[in-house]
This record gives structure tokens, C-alpha cells and sequence, in this order.
């Protein structure tokens, strides 16, 4: 069996500065596979580059066995990967279900006749064209798509009944903090994607909100959802992950089980090093797990 996603010698520069250097790893089907490192590694970019939100200098990247690499974000949704991003985007004016029902657009085929052509510039107003056809004359195939969209709308919002059911019909530039990410993670996933791709899914959300996520993505990884993600707290990571790899100033520096890497020098060295070089000489720092104090607080947290 293939590897679900395999990224193979990926590399990207940005002025000089090689944010991503020579980075490979796979994913198995239903893997879980997280990315660590300090801020500033490359981890974000890494992402970018798998989904299409950058394009690579050079390297593969193959959803199984199919080469994305260099393919735009909707090609690549197409093909069967999914993402949500570390500052959580959703449109505020729409409401949750709307936002959620725009994951599907790339699974769409009643509602988007000629929808192939698309990424042809020349003929890309056809498909348009017929669209708008479309939603002034419903036909029966469209009637039928537009209830299997409302389906699995209500399944995605079920999955965080509690927190989204009173809202789904809020416009989400009302909704807390935690409750735009959900609504974010119900969007990537109501297409049913070959792989999630998740940038810091419970950034900004409290004890309680990351356990109630932590608790939804291993229901998600028993279902046999194949996982990519990037995540700043260790203990979700080592909770969640099959596989960890860790990066630094944009190389890969270790890879393995998460219990491997939690203890490996090279990664300790990479997170403790820099927060504590500036430390006077005969400062003990005393540690029961040395990971434990890498993870940077949410005022500490910058962009990769």
C-alpha cells in the first residue's frame, strides 16, 4: 500500500533565507503524523507548500501516488486534502452552516457543469456560465445534490453539537474564538478528505476546549482519518501522533515515535538552547520532562 501523503526532498526559499530545507516524511493511511519545532522552523511553511498555498523550489509532493506538488489550494482540495490554517479564516459574514457547505465546492458536480474547465484560463467562463444556469433552473439532480449537502452539513455541525448546534445559523463573525476554529475543522472535514491537514487546531482555546478537540481528533483518527498537523502543545501531540518529526531553522532534525522524540538531544537541544542561552552560567534549571517547558504560552506563540 502506498503511503497516503509522501513529501519527498521539499524546498523553499524566501530572499536568501531557506525556510524550507530538503524536508521529507509520509503519512500511512490513518496515520497521524505531527510536525514540532520552535517558532520560526519552517512548520507552517511546510504546510503551505503541501497544500498549495506556496509553491515548492523543488520536491514532490504525492497524494496517493499523485504528484500535487506546485497544484492550486482548490486543486488540491480536489484531489482529496483538506486544511484549516494557524489563524483560524472562516468568512464572518456567512453563517456556520454556509461556511461549512463551502467545504464542499470541490465535490460538487450537479451544481458545477463543466467544472474541469475551470482551471483553463481561456475556457473558465464557461463553467460559470453554467452555474448560474444552474441556480435559476434547479433540476432534479441539483434538488438532489443540494439534500446531500444539507446532510452532511448537519453531520459536520453534530460533531460539535454542544458548541456550534444553537449557533448554525449564526453569523460566525459572532461566535467566539473557539468556536470559529470548530467551525473551521467542520469545513475541512465535510468533504471527507483522504487528509486532514491541521495548522495548530486548539490555538487560542483554553484547558477544557483543547481536551474537547484532543477528544474529537482521536475519535476522528479510530475512524481511520489520516492526520498531518502542526500543534505547539506537546502533550495533544504526544496523545494524538503516531508518528512526530521535528523541525529546526527549516531541516528536519528527528523523526520517530513521539515517546523517541520527546527525549532525543537533538530536540531538546533545539527548543531548551535558544530560550535559555541567555541565562546566567550558574542558573540551574531543574526539569521533570525537559519538552514540558518548550511550550510556548499563547503570548509567546508568533507565526512560522
Amino acid at each position: 500500500m502506498s503511503p497516503a501523503l509522501e513529501v519527498v526532498g521539499l524546498d523553499k526559499s524566501f530572499d536568501g533565507v531557506h525556510a524550507v530545507n530538503n524536508v521529507s516524511f509520509s503519512i500511512e493511511p490513518g496515520q497521524t503524523l505531527a510536525i514540532i519545532g520552535p517558532n520560526g522552523s519552517g512548520k507552517t511553511t511546510t504546510l503551505n507548500l503541501v497544500t498549495g498555498t506556496l509553491k515548492p523550489d523543488a520536491g514532490q509532493v504525492r497524494l496517493a501516488g499523485r504528484d500535487i506538488a506546485g497544484h492550486s489550494p482548490e486543486e488540491v482540495a480536489e484531489h482529496g486534502l483538506t486544511r484549516t490554517f494557524q489563524n483560524g479564516r472562516v468568512f464572518a459574514t456567512l453563517t456556520v452552516a454556509d461556511n461549512i457547505e463551502v467545504g464542499l465546492h470541490s465535490r460538487l458536480s450537479a451544481q458545477r457543469p463543466f467544472k474541469k474547465l475551470a482551471h483553463l484560463p481561456v475556457l473558465r467562463w464557461l463553467p460559470l456560465l453554467a452555474e448560474v444556469a444552474v441556480a435559476l433552473v434547479t433540476t432534479p439532480g441539483v434538488k438532489a445534490e443540494r439534500e446531500q449537502v444539507a446532510t452532511r452539513v448537519d453531520n459536520q455541525v453534530g460533531r460539535f453539537r454542544e458548541r456550534l448546534g444553537p449557533r448554525v445559523e449564526h453569523r460566525t463573525h459572532t461566535l467566539s474564538y473557539a468556536n470559529r476554529r470548530r467551525t473551521e475543522i467542520a469545513r475541512a472535514l465535510v468533504s471527507d478528505p483522504d487528509v486532514l491537514v491541521l495548522d495548530e487546531p486548539t490555538a487560542g482555546m483554553n484547558q477544557s476546549e483543547t481536551a474537547e478537540v484532543l477528544q474529537q481528533l482521536l475519535d476522528l483518527k479510530a475512524s481511520g482519518q489520516t492526520i498531518l498537523l502542526v500543534e505547539h502543545k506537546l502533550d495533544l501531540v504526544m496523545t494524538l501522533s503516531d508518528q512526530v518529526i521535528v523541525m529546526d531553522e527549516g531541516r528536519l532534525i528527528a523523526a520517530g515515535r513521539p515517546e523517541d522524540v520527546r527525549h532525543d538531544p537533538r530536540v531538546i537541544s533545539a527548543y531548551l538552547g535558544r530560550r535559555h542561552q541567555a541565562e546566567e552560567p550558574d542558573e540551574v534549571l531543574v526539569v521533570h520532562d525537559p519538552l514540558e517547558v518548550a511550550e510556548p504560552t499563547e503570548q509567546e506563540q508568533t507565526h512560522d
